[in-house]
């Protein structure tokens, strides 16, 4: 993990699998709801226009409390090598503001590929640190149904 100067995240995972299958397994609202949010958290539903323009919002719900929504707009949709979105809470924290996030795909060879997550301007270093948090679990999960599903 590595971070950007300012309060902006990058992460970087190496998946087990083809471009195009793991921009499905971001895009894709049944594929996003197996792995999308943190530890202990479900994905109750995903809606999504996937293309420039488009909206998207995602339920969540953590293990206790209520559930919640992350809603946004696509900003670019470039399969399989390019997406990138506004992330927001429908509800936010007083800490939180809209972030833009550009997940970027790149082939490494044998079969896998390189997914850089960057994120940001977040209005606190903790919110920052909330973000990344979520999206090293969250992508641990995705590594993880990356590397059962090649098995398979």
């Amino acid at each position: 993990m590595t971070r950007d100067g300012g309060l902006r995240l990058h992460v970087r995972c190496v998946l087990r699998a083809p471009r195009p299958v793991v921009f499905r397994a971001l895009t894709e609202p049944q594929e996003l709801a197996k792995w999308w949010g943190p530890d202990g958290f479900a994905t109750p539903s995903v809606e999504s226009d996937l293309r420039p323009g488009g909206g998207y919002r995602i339920a969540m719900q953590p293990p206790e409390g209520d559930l919640f929504y992350l809603v946004g707009e696509f900003l670019e949709v470039e399969p399989p090598e390019r997406l990138s979105y506004t992330f927001r809470w429908e509800d936010p924290d007083p800490e939180d503001r809209e972030t833009t996030v550009t997940l970027s795909l790149r082939d490494i060879g044998g079969n896998s590929a390189a997914l850089v997550v960057a994120q940001g301007d977040f209005a606190t270093e903790r919110r920052r640190a909330l973000h990344e948090e979520g999206w090293t679990q969250s992508l641990n999960k995705l590594e993880k149904l990356m590397s059962s599903d090649a098995s398979a």
